[in-house]
C-alpha cells in the first residue's frame, strides 16, 4: 500500500458499501450504485493511512445511473468534509489497459471477510472493444485468486505501477465466474468532465493536457472571444475527424472532444495548446521567408485549399487563408457540397483581402487535388454582384495538394527558385501533342535540361501520366490550356495544343518566372477583351506556379478561431 494510500473504503452506518479512490484532496470517485441509498451517514476511510477513518462525505456529482444492472452512468463523485493529507491517484493514458502482452491489472476492494484491510484481485482486459460503448470486459488472470465480488464496486483498476486505467463497475453473480466489467477512464470522463484534466495523453515526457486546461481557464477568465470549432479543426488538421454536428458550446467542450474522440490525441492537444497560447499572448514576431537574390515581385498570397472531405462524393473541404509579412492569417474552413463551393470561395477571398497590407500584391493560389487541377477557378466570378472572372481581376495560379504538402519537393523547389530569383526568363520545355515520349523519358529529359517551366499541349485529364511525372519532380512552373487538343480521333495536325504552345513560347519571351502570375493575368484580360474571346489562344490558360518561399509552413494553422 505504500504510495497508494489513496485507495478508499466507502461505508454507511458501519457497513461497507464498496470501494473508491481519491482523485483530489477532497474528492473520491466510486460507483453510483455504491451510494444509491443516499448520502446520509456516508463516510470514507483510507486503510493505507491509519487515522483517516470515517471522513464524512456527500455525493457531489452523479453520473445519471438509472438503477438497472446495465444502465450507463454508474459513477459518483464524493466530496469529503475536509481535505485529507494524501497524494491522489495518478492516471495512465487512455487505452493503457491494452498492450502486447496484455498487462495484468489490479483492483483493491473490501469483500466479505476482508472488509477491514481489503484484498487485491488480479484481472486483465479481454478486448479493446467496449461493451455497449460503456464497459471494458475483465477476466481473472488465474482461476485461484481473489474474485471480484461485493466490496470491489468502485475500486480503481490499476496497472502494476499503480496508475489508474478504470473503475470496477459490474461483477458476475455466480461465484465460479471470474468475469467483470470496468468503466475505462475515457467513459468516466463522459459523466464527470473534470476528470479530463487528470488523465494524461502520454505515458511519459511533457504532457499537453494540464497545460491546455490551464490555458482554457485563462481564456475564460480573460474573456477571449473564440470559435471552438475552428480551434478544433486547427488541432486535428485538415484530414482529422469531423466536429460534432452541433459544434461546441465552450472551449472546454472542444478540448474534451479532442482528448477523448481523436485517436492518439497528444499531437492534436499540443497544437490546440499552441494555437490558444498564440491567441492569448499575441503572435510572435513573424519569420520572413528566405528570399535569396532579388525577386521582381513580392507576392502576398491568398490561399484557397480545396479537397475532398471524405464525407461523400459530393462533399468538399475548403480552407481560405491570407499571408502577411510571411505569416499565415486564417480566414475559415468549412465542409460543404461542390455546388456551394464557389460561393464560399468568393466570400472567403473577399474577407482574406482585409488581412493584406494596403500595398500588397495579391496572388490568389488554389491548392487542388491532382485530378482537379483543371478546375476553372480563373473563370469563377469575383462575386455574386461582379461577373468579372477572378483570373482577370487578380493573378490566379494553382498548386497541386500532394506536392504542396511534400517537404521533399518543397526543399527541391526552393533550391530551384534560388536560381530563378535572378530574374532571367525561363525557357518553355514543350510537351507536344503528338509526342510518343513516355513519362519516364519525359522525366529524364526535364531533369537533364534542368527544366524550370513545362508547357503542355493537352490538359491533365488527357495525359495524366505525363502530368504525374512532372508533378513528382521539382519543375516549379507548368502551363497548359484547359481547352487544349483533345487528342484521339479528333486530333488534327497542326492542332490547337501545338498552336497554344507556339503562342505561349512567343508570349513568355523575356518574362521572369516571378512575374508570370501577373503576365498570365494580362493574357486572360486580353483574351476576354478580344472580339472573339472563345477562340483566343489564352482564354483557358492555366498556370501552376509553385514557389514554396511564398507559403512557409503548409502544415501551420489554417483556420481562424477568433471571432
Amino acid at each position: 500500500m505504500r504510495g497508494h494510500a489513496w485507495h478508499a473504503r466507502i461505508e454507511c452506518g458501519g457497513s461497507v458499501l464498496g470501494a473508491g479512490f481519491l482523485v483530489a484532496p477532497n474528492m473520491v470517485l466510486t460507483c453510483a450504485h455504491v451510494v444509491a441509498s443516499g448520502s446520509d451517514g456516508l463516510t470514507v476511510s483510507f486503510p493505507g493511512r491509519r487515522g483517516l477513518e470515517g471522513v464524512p462525505a456527500t455525493v457531489a456529482v452523479h453520473g445519471g445511473w438509472a438503477g438497472g444492472d446495465t444502465d450507463p452512468g454508474d459513477l459518483a463523485v464524493l466530496e469529503l468534509a475536509h481535505r485529507v493529507p494524501l497524494r491522489p491517484a495518478g492516471f495512465a493514458p487512455p487505452g493503457a489497459e491494452q498492450g502486447q502482452p496484455t498487462p495484468s491489472l489490479e483492483a483493491y476492494g473490501f469483500p466479505e471477510g476482508y472488509d477491514g484491510d481489503g484484498q487485491i484481485a488480479e484481472y486483465r482486459a479481454v478486448s479493446a472493444q467496449r461493451i455497449a460503448d460503456e464497459w471494458v470486459q475483465l477476466e481473472a488472470v488465474t482461476g485461484h485468486g481473489q474474485p471480484l465480488r461485493h466490496g470491489f464496486s468502485g475500486a480503481a483498476v490499476t496497472l502494476k505501477d499503480g496508475r489508474v486505467v478504470g473503475m470496477v463497475a459490474q461483477m458476475a453473480a455466480e461465484p465460479d465466474v471470474r468475469v467483470a466489467r470496468m468503466l475505462p477512464t475515457e467513459v468516466m470522463a463522459r459523466y464527470w468532465p473534470a476528470l479530463g484534466e487528470l488523465v494524461p495523453a502520454l505515458a511519459d515526457g511533457p504532457d499537453p493536457v494540464r497545460r491546455l486546461y490551464e490555458l482554457v481557464r485563462r481564456a475564460d477568465a480573460e474573456g477571449l472571444k473564440s470559435r471552438p470549432e475552428q480551434l478544433f479543426v486547427d488541432a486535428v488538421g485538415d484530414f482529422g475527424p469531423e466536429p460534432p454536428p452541433d459544434g461546441f458550446d465552450t472551449l472546454q467542450a472542444a478540448v474534451r472532444y479532442v482528448q477523448w474522440e481523436v485517436p492518439e490525441p497528444a499531437e492534436a492537444l499540443t497544437r490546440f495548446a499552441d494555437r490558444l497560447t498564440e491567441l492569448l499572448d499575441g503572435p510572435a514576431a513573424p519569420i520572413e521567408p528566405a528570399r535569396p537574390g532579388a525577386d521582381p515581385a513580392e507576392w502576398a498570397p491568398i490561399l484557397v485549399e480545396i479537397d475532398r472531405s471524405g464525407a461523400g462524393q459530393d462533399q468538399v473541404r475548403v480552407a481560405v487563408s491570407a499571408y502577411r509579412e510571411g505569416r499565415r492569417r486564417p480566414v475559415g474552413t468549412v465542409r460543404l457540397t461542390r455546388a456551394e463551393m464557389q460561393r464560399y470561395v468568393q466570400r472567403g477571398i473577399d474577407e482574406a483581402f482585409s488581412h493584406l497590407a494596403p500595398d500588397a500584391e495579391e496572388l490568389l493560389t488554389f491548392v487542388l487535388p491532382r485530378d482537379w487541377l483543371d478546375l476553372p477557378v480563373a473563370h469563377w466570378a469575383c462575386s455574386a454582384d461582379d461577373p468579372t472572372p477572378l483570373g482577370c481581376a487578380h493573378p490566379v495560379v494553382v498548386a497541386e495538394g500532394a506536392r504542396y504538402r511534400s517537404n521533399r519537393l518543397r526543399h527541391q523547389l526552393g533550391k530551384k527558385w534560388q536560381r530563378l530569383s535572378a530574374g532571367s526568363a525561363a525557357a518553355v520545355h514543350r510537351v507536344d501533342c503528338g509526342t510518343r515520349e513516355h513519362r519516364f523519358g519525359l522525366r529524364w529529359r526535364l531533369r537533364e535540361t534542368e527544366a524550370e517551366l513545362a508547357g503542355f499541349a493537352r490538359p491533365p485529364g488527357a495525359v495524366p501520366e505525363k502530368f504525374e511525372a512532372v508533378l513528382n519532380m521539382p519543375v516549379p512552373i507548368l502551363l497548359w490550356s484547359r481547352s487544349g487538343c483533345p487528342g484521339g480521333a479528333e486530333h488534327r495536325a497542326p492542332c490547337a495544343g501545338d498552336a497554344f504552345l507556339d503562342a505561349l513560347t512567343a508570349s513568355l519571351e523575356g518574362v521572369a518566372p516571378a512575374e508570370l502570375p501577373g503576365h498570365v493575368q494580362a493574357l486572360r484580360e486580353q483574351a476576354l477583351a478580344d472580339d472573339d474571346p472563345e477562340r483566343h489562344w489564352a482564354r483557358d490558360i492555366q498556370l501552376l506556379w509553385d514557389d514554396p518561399r511564398c507559403f512557409p509552413g503548409p502544415t501551420a494553422s489554417r483556420h481562424s478561431p477568433v471571432t
